[in-house]
């Protein structure tokens, strides 16, 4: 029978795990147990086995270990993300390291011996072994859980963590004092464990535990219980809002928060991008992350930093706490109480890094906090893509748990600041950095398509989020947009938040709905857009209609009307929208790009409201190049007819046109069949003969986003295939 628990989930089915092989039982306990954030964090904690396998060279069988690999995260990896390793060979290297001259764990030799790690690999395996490696290696047991669950971490970075562990969990789990994971570490626990044959698990002082067993249920289990233990002591002391020493700022309404940080995160996001780095915000306003930001004793807490090495890697030495009061204070002074303090934070940075550094320590990093704490309005994170920060809200979430649950029990510490340094500028965790793939050309941008539920909007999305943008998807059809949304998500990933967090559950792209002849949901598109990712570095207009002429070749009063308030006045609207409420509070380089057409310059009877506010939207370009510039570069393509995909192709206007242009078809034939025969008509009247695609237009706006055409503005860039009649007289 399994146990019942209450603070973390139970998901071990032993029907699905009694057709899994051994390998596949490892990789199904990891991704159990990385699905509860409260038994470890994104890319946090380690599971290992070790098992008999076939050696590929002699035939022979050998012991194996299996640990979880560099840089895999536990809820999603595969078999792939796990290294494997000679077991013969890794015990072998303990008379290496003894051998070596070593002055403590601290040493060159210690980070030498990860580089020996890939001499034991087995069967080739490419996986990077992780620096935990030896911890898993020289337990001598079967499987072995090393996990980072906030219950857990609590005790360990109370001021009495020691005796606090031993209340607990009694002898079965002995506490050892915080040691940077390695070698040493490693050789160091087949020790305790030698002097203490009771015990189940090891309490790894301000870091978290590793457990074993020789049966991968009972140790999934037994690192359940260790959890719930924990969990329930802490329950068991905590206080509600007395825990962090009570209440010091009362809640203001979500509507007044939501407006503040509307206004207030396109300017804060100016003040912490980078010249080659645009950051993108994570925000979180929900009861937990409020109660602490609005308590007593936040300050004090927050400039004690994070304790576990894997919550301060995201966060930094600190986060950067606001001493504003929503109720007396106002948006102004809220900014410049932030200037002053981003400036001072970048000042007690360098003084940080100038005492702990090393005669090799690498250059310092940037001084920008990547997280925020503001009482009344929550926490915003910064990361260089939205997956990066809300990793960085999960693990400041983790670390605030962790802060609750040693101030219930006793007192909270952080990692001691030589420590928290030579984890941050380890010359390992320098090397993971150096990795990391090269910078994508949009890499930070966060970019609005008008028009993404279809045609050359949704090609567009497609070809953005590639480069690294994060897309805001606007559609006056809501569903269109959600869906252009939806698909970027299911390819990219929606990315890891912490549930039930209050975190933005937003990933690389997001749907949202605006009529753009309307400023109202034009504003409030915006505000959506900039609470979801903290401001936009572009739009783009794809958005527009054709109404079709009647027969005599004219249209109603009523339509040519609305044709000119899309096509012209709509992206006026969202121009002059975005540029008052981000772009100019930002004061970042910005781009606009605009959708005009080949019609613009080519006179021709039955489209004249098409035609006309399509020439005007050329000239609109030039203004608001000149009225926005320097801030703003504005731009346009101009494609000739695009009927693939396009929404103002419908089945109707396609058959109208063949007949129009007494081109054979038939009505039952398959829409992509007639708009193809269409396309290919058009395509005959260009000098490169070839059909326009949403594709072709896509490429050429993604250029002009880029810092390709950096110096271009005011311009209308046709691609056209080569159309002789609109060629510029």
């Amino acid at each position: 029978m399994s146990q019942s628990f209450t603070y973390v989930n139970h998901l071990w089915n032993q029907d699905e795990v009694a057709k899994l092989s051994p390998l596949e039982r490892l990789v199904y306990r990891s991704n159990k147990l990385g699905s509860d954030q409260r038994i470890t964090n994104t890319g946090g904690g380690n599971t290992s086995a070790k098992y008999t396998e076939v050696d590929p060279l002699t035939g022979d069988l050998v012991d194996v270990l299996w640990v979880k690999g560099s840089g895999g995260d536990l809820r999603t990896a595969k078999a792939e993300h796990f290294s494997s390793l000679y077991m013969d060979k890794l015990v072998a290297l303990q008379q290496l390291y003894k051998q070596a001259p070593t002055t403590g764990y601290k040493t060159e030799v210690e980070d030498r011996m990860v580089e020996m790690y890939k001499h034991c690999n087995f069967n080739l395996n490419p996986r990077a072994s992780s620096i935990d490696t030896p911890l898993h290696a020289f337990i001598p047991f079967k499987h072995v859980d090393h996990m980072h669950p906030n219950a857990i971490i609590a005790i360990a970075a109370a001021k009495r963590g020691k005796e606090i562990t031993r209340e607990v969990f009694g002898d079965s789990v002995v506490w050892m004092d915080w040691q940077r994971p390695g070698f040493d570490l490693g050789v160091k626990m087949m020790q305790v464990i030698k002097e203490n044959p009771q015990a189940k698990g090891i309490m790894m002082g301000q870091h978290g535990i590793i457990n074993w067993a020789d049966d991968d249920f009972e140790l999934y289990e037994l690192t359940l219980s260790l959890i719930e233990k924990a969990a329930h002591y802490i329950e068991k002391h905590h206080q509600g809002i007395a825990t962090f020493g009570g209440s010091a700022i009362t809640p203001i309404e979500s509507e007044k928060r939501d407006q503040v940080l509307g206004k207030l995160l396109p300017w804060l996001r100016g003040k912490v991008s980078l010249q080659d780095q645009r950051m993108v915000a994570t925000v979180q306003t929900d009861e937990t992350i409020l109660r602490f930001v609005n308590s007593v004793d936040a300050p004090r807490l927050a400039s004690l930093g994070t304790s576990c090495p894997d919550h301060f890697l995201r966060t930094k030495i600190k986060p950067l706490f606001v001493d504003w009061n929503p109720h007396t204070e106002d948006i102004d002074q809220l900014k410049n109480k932030l200037e002053d303090q981003l400036e001072q934070y970048k000042t007690d940075y360098a003084a940080y890094y100038e005492r702990c550094r090393h005669s090799d320590s690498p250059p310092i990093r940037n001084s920008i906090p990547t997280v925020t704490l503001i009482p009344g309005l929550g926490m915003i994170t910064w990361g260089k893509n939205k997956s990066e920060s809300r990793v960085t809200a999960e693990f400041y979430n983790c670390a605030v748990e962790v802060m609750r649950g040693a101030e219930a029990i006793d007192a909270y510490q952080g990692l001691p600041e030589q420590e928290a340094f030579d984890i941050e500028y380890w010359w390992l965790e320098e090397a993971k950095l150096r990795r990391m793939p090269s910078k994508k050309n949009l890499d930070g941008q966060v970019i609005a398509v008008v028009g993404a539920g279809s045609g050359i909007g949704k090609e567009l999305t497609q070809r953005i989020v590639k480069e690294g943008a994060q897309v805001v998807c606007v559609d006056l059809n809501p569903e269109a947009a959600d869906a252009t949304a939806e698909e970027i998500t299911k390819v990219y990933g929606q990315g890891i938040g912490v549930a039930g967090s209050g975190i933005s559950n937003r990933g690389p792209a997001i749907g949202l709905s605006a009529d753009i002849t309307d400023r109202s949901t034009i504003q409030k598109m915006l505000k959506q857009a900039t609470l979801a990712y903290g401001g936009l570095d572009a739009v783009v207009i794809t958005a527009g209609i054709f109404v079709p002429p009647t027969p005599s070749g004219l249209i109603s009063d009523q339509h040519f009307s609305l044709t000119f308030d899309i096509n012209v006045k709509g992206s006026y609207l969202v121009a002059s929208e975005v540029f008052d409420c981000i772009f100019q509070p930002q004061n970042l380089p910005t781009s606009m790009v605009l959708t005009t057409s080949a019609n613009a310059i080519v006179s021709k009877k039955g489209s004249v409201a098409y035609d006309t506010s399509k020439a005007a939207a050329n000239h609109l370009v030039r203004e608001l190049a000149v009225s926005l510039s320097p801030l703003v570069r504005v731009n346009a393509i101009a494609p000739a007819t695009v009927v693939k995909g396009s929404s103002m192709f419908p089945k109707d206007r396609v058959i109208a046109s063949l007949a129009k242009y007494q081109i054979p078809y038939q009505e039952c034939e398959a829409e992509d069949v007639l708009r193809d025969r269409l396309a290919d008509f058009y395509a005959k009247r260009t000098l490169t003969q070839r059909a326009i695609t949403p594709a072709d237009q896509a490429e050429g706006i993604y250029l002009l986003l880029t810092d390709q055409l950096s110096k271009t503005t005011g311009q209308i860039i046709p691609i056209d295939g080569g159309l002789v009649e609109a060629f510029l007289r």
